[in-house]
């Protein structure tokens, strides 16, 4: 069965559809009536168009453990309409990358979580204007102490960007505190990580620290403060509207959304 969804590169991420829409290229015709799901002999959800399995862009069987998850994957197909828009399809597009890469790339994907805490967003603070100061501190500090106080990992901050090493008992906290995920909840949180550049609101979602809505807002403190003070772009609006369906997918992944 063909798939719209390609690969990019390194043979594990999918390529943005944007950059496929924006390059001229057609996006597929819908070649199915209906789509569904049906639990396997190990207990694995398979999504199927038409009573046939959907195959990954590695030609993998497309299937999840949890059912909720299935049933997102198969209402993404359902929706589409005479074309099929990956752009639209995110619990699906994360589902491919967790088979066709994550599955066999697992501890790079880890240690990149643990590089970010290394460099959290939620370390580097403004030291002007006194607003933004504020509006970090009432966003960030309590996540700051709760993983000191959850997970003991002790986080230290810096005004501007210069770098400063975070103590490798902190690292190692939050290593653990990530626990042991299978590969999809594993690319769930290397996209929350990713998104938001923050281990720490990614560890905040995965434990229910957050809702996924609270975490997205404490990522974009600062670019809410620039956008109260200049207004908005539609482009750059875009942008995190699609990022945000990004972060919803991953979240729905781990039971967050």
């Amino acid at each position: 069965m063909s798939n719209p969804f390609d690969i990019g590169p390194e043979g594990h991420e999918p390529r943005d559809p944007m950059r496929s829409a924006e390059s001229g290229r057609a996006l597929p015709k819908r070649f199915y009536k209906a789509a569904a799901h049906e639990r396997g002999a190990d207990g694995a959800y398979l999504i199927q168009l038409d009573g046939r399995p959907v195959k990954t862009p590695a030609k993998a069987v497309l299937a999840v453990a949890e059912q909720r998850v299935a049933a997102a994957i198969v209402a993404e197909w359902a929706a589409q309409g005479t074309v099929i828009d990956p752009a639209t399809m995110p619990v699906t597009r994360l589902a491919n990358s967790a088979i066709d890469g994550v599955a066999q790339n697992a501890d790079a994907v880890r240690a990149e979580i643990l590089n970010y805490a290394g460099t959290d967003l939620l370390c580097y603070r403004a030291g002007t204007p006194e607003r933004l100061v504020a509006l970090q501190d009432d966003a960030w500090n309590p996540l700051i102490d709760w993983m000191h106080e959850r997970f003991g990992a002790r986080f230290l901050l810096a005004e501007g960007i210069v770098h400063v090493a975070q103590f490798p008992e902190t690292i190692e906290a939050v290593d653990k505190a990530l626990g042991a995920p299978d590969a999809l909840e594993l690319a769930a949180l290397s996209t929350i990580n990713t998104l938001t550049g923050s281990a720490i609101l990614t560890l905040a979602v995965l434990h229910g620290r957050l809702t996924a809505a609270e975490a997205w807002a404490a990522a974009h403190v600062d670019e809410d403060y620039e956008i109260s003070l200049w207004g908005e772009d539609d482009e750059a609006t875009a942008r995190r509207e699609a990022r945000w369906r990004e972060f919803q997918a991953a979240a729905l992944v781990l039971g967050r959304d």
